[in-house]
C-alpha cells in the first residue's frame, strides 16, 4: 500500500517537475490570426515548401485548403509537388527507413504539432536555430537543446550565432546574433514564420474558426430564449402562492 502511495505521488509531481524544466525557457507570443487568410495561404505555401519534404501531415489533404479561400486550380498548380490530386493526403516521398537512415529518427507528422507544442513554442523555436559545429547536422536551438533537425530555412534567415551569458557554474544562450544575412530580413523572416505558424494552427483543427462562430450564435440564442423562457415561467406562476 505505501508502495501505490508513493507511486502514485510521483505521478502526480510528474506535470509539475515538466513545467518548471519548460518554465526556463522564455517563449515569444506567436501572431496567431486564423481569420487572416492572406496569412494562411502564405502559411500553407511555407509549409508545402519547406516542411512537406521530410514532414507528412496525414490527416490533412490538400483539398481542404479551399476552406482558406484557395481555387482548386491553385492547389493544383503551385501546391502538388508530392501528389497527383487534390484529395490526396499530405504525405512524403521519403520511406520511414530513408528517415531513420539520415536522420537517426522518422520526422514527426506535423498535423496537430501546433496543439501538441503550442504556437509559442513553434514560433520561437523556428527563430531559434544558431550554428552549433558540435553538432551532426551543424545546428542548435534556443528552445530544443540538442535537436536533431537541421535549419531547412537558414538561406532565409542567414546564420545566427549565440551569445552566451553566465548562469551559476553553466553558460547559457542570452540571444542569437546574426552573422551571415540570409536571403531575407530578420524582420521578413519573423513574419514568415508567423504565417507558417498561423497555418499549423489552423491545420491542427480547421474547423475552430466555424466551431466558435457557430459557438457564437448558439449563445446568443440562449440569451434570446432565456429571456422569453423567464417571461413565460412568470406568467405560468403567477397564480400560485
Amino acid at each position: 500500500m505505501k508502495r501505490l502511495k508513493k507511486f502514485l505521488l510521483l505521478l502526480a509531481a510528474v506535470p509539475v517537475i515538466a513545467f518548471a524544466s519548460e518554465a526556463e525557457v522564455h517563449l515569444d507570443k506567436a501572431p496567431v490570426n486564423l481569420s487572416d487568410q492572406d496569412s494562411l495561404q502564405r502559411g500553407a505555401r511555407m509549409f508545402i515548401n519547406y516542411c512537406l519534404n521530410c514532414h507528412s501531415a496525414a490527416s490533412m489533404r490538400y483539398s481542404r485548403l479551399q476552406d482558406i479561400g484557395l481555387t482548386e486550380e491553385q492547389i493544383k498548380d503551385n501546391l502538388l509537388f508530392t501528389a497527383e490530386k487534390p484529395g490526396e493526403l499530405m504525405k512524403v516521398g521519403m520511406t520511414r527507413a530513408d528517415a531513420k537512415l539520415w536522420f537517426g529518427a522518422t520526422p514527426p507528422d506535423l498535423s496537430v504539432i501546433a496543439r501538441s507544442r503550442g504556437a509559442d513554442w513553434l514560433y520561437t523555436y523556428l527563430r531559434g536555430f544558431y550554428r552549433d559545429p558540435s553538432r551532426p547536422t551543424g545546428w542548435n536551438n534556443t528552445v530544443f537543446d540538442k535537436v536533431g533537425m537541421p535549419h531547412v530555412m537558414w538561406s532565409l534567415q542567414g546564420e545566427m550565432q549565440p551569445v552566451y551569458k553566465k548562469d551559476g557554474e553553466h553558460e547559457v544562450v542570452e540571444r542569437l546574433e546574426l552573422v551571415k544575412p540570409g536571403s531575407v530580413t530578420l524582420a521578413e523572416y519573423d513574419a514568415m514564420v508567423g504565417d507558417l505558424v498561423n497555418y499549423l494552427v489552423w491545420m491542427g483543427e480547421p474547423g475552430q474558426v466555424q466551431r466558435k462562430q457557430i459557438g457564437l450564435i448558439v449563445l446568443a440564442f440562449l440569451a434570446v430564449f432565456f429571456v422569453f423562457a423567464y417571461y413565460l415561467k412568470k406568467e405560468f406562476w403567477k397564480d400560485v402562492h
